[in-house]
């Protein structure tokens, strides 16, 4: 029976939120709140709607930085692997792993650096193809091109699941400046137009790959959500004529929607996870919609600032 909500649903600040259902219920973790002194604020709901903090996910490992960006999780062989980023404000960030028996945690880091070559990388991904292999989906900065800035990446897990393959696959480059992060940005001693494309979120749907992401700047209304297509988890990947958003703001009802994971409900509909400002611009806060698939790609049956049914 569907379950009524309305946006956002929870209180706290919780941003780059990552759901994934385990038995019969669901687990958030997002970044944001050290809580009980553990790093990534853990929630879990029996249906996507009413939210419980249960404490904090990540052992948070000395001498990695100040700050820790973005945590996601997989499930393998009755283990969980908690990826995420750490560094310094925004500069300097590497991947990382940690390991739990619960989905909740604690999590604890398996003091590798999953990038040691990357200038930065940021908000990792893991998925399970159908063909059984994993990949790491991520963020990270590129220079050379046309649209120089932080873009789309993706590498073969090892069977570890605590390592990567060295050969690291481009997925997604800027194309357009609704994507750009800021004008005449200072980075790496040069000035740039930077753009941004981050958050990747992969999902099997249709017999195809669907990888969602975030692109703009997170501190401002313009940042918004795009998708592309593969037939396989390393590409090639196809965005849409024109590159326009599938979520962006609209006044008076969602301001900088992104950073999204993909979930289905108890009855298999899938929706969209996903942060947003609040009016004011003080935090981002968990967001929920439908999403719909029909035969020119995925649209979102939202964003809702209302009471409404989340589907079956």
């Amino acid at each position: 029976m569907p379950v009524t909500y309305a946006n956002p649903l929870y209180d706290g600040y919780f941003a780059d939120p990552f759901v994934m259902r385990v038995g019969d219920r669901y687990v958030a973790v997002g970044t944001g709140r050290v809580v009980g002194g553990r790093t990534f604020e853990v929630l879990t709901s029996p249906d996507l709607v009413s939210w419980t903090s249960v404490g904090g996910a990540l052992e948070t490992p000395p001498g990695l930085g100040t700050d820790f960006w973005a945590p996601e999780v997989a499930q393998r062989d009755g283990r969980f692997y908690l990826y995420y980023s750490a560094g310094n404000g925004d500069a300097g960030h590497h991947l990382r792993v940690a390991v739990a028996d619960s989905a909740t945690g604690p999590y604890v880091d398996q003091g590798v650096d999953l990038t040691p070559d990357e200038r930065f990388a940021i908000d990792p991904h893991p998925l399970q193809a159908q063909d059984g292999a994993w990949y790491l989906y991520f963020a990270h900065d590129v220079l050379e091109g046309e649209r120089a800035g932080t873009m789309l990446a993706v590498a073969r897990l090892g069977d570890d699941m605590t390592s990567l393959d060295d050969e690291v696959v481009e997925v997604l480059r800027p194309t357009a400046d609704w994507q750009i992060y800021q004008r005449d940005r200072q980075m790496y001693g040069a000035q740039y137009d930077w753009h941004t494309l981050e958050g990747p979120a992969v999902c099997f749907r249709e017999g195809r790959y669907w990888c969602f992401y975030s692109a703009g700047s997170w501190l401002e209304p313009t940042y918004a959500v795009g998708w592309a297509v593969s037939d396989h988890p390393l590409g090639p990947w196809t965005a849409p004529d024109g590159v326009e958003p599938l979520m962006r703001t609209i006044p008076g009802k969602v301001v900088g929607p992104g950073h999204n994971s993909i979930v289905t409900t108890p009855g298999g509909t899938d929706v969209i996870v996903y942060h947003a400002w609040d009016a004011q611009m003080t935090a981002r806060r968990l967001c929920i919609d439908p999403l719909l698939w029909t035969p020119d790609g995925p649209t979102v049956d939202g964003p809702s600032y209302g009471p409404r049914d989340l589907p079956d």
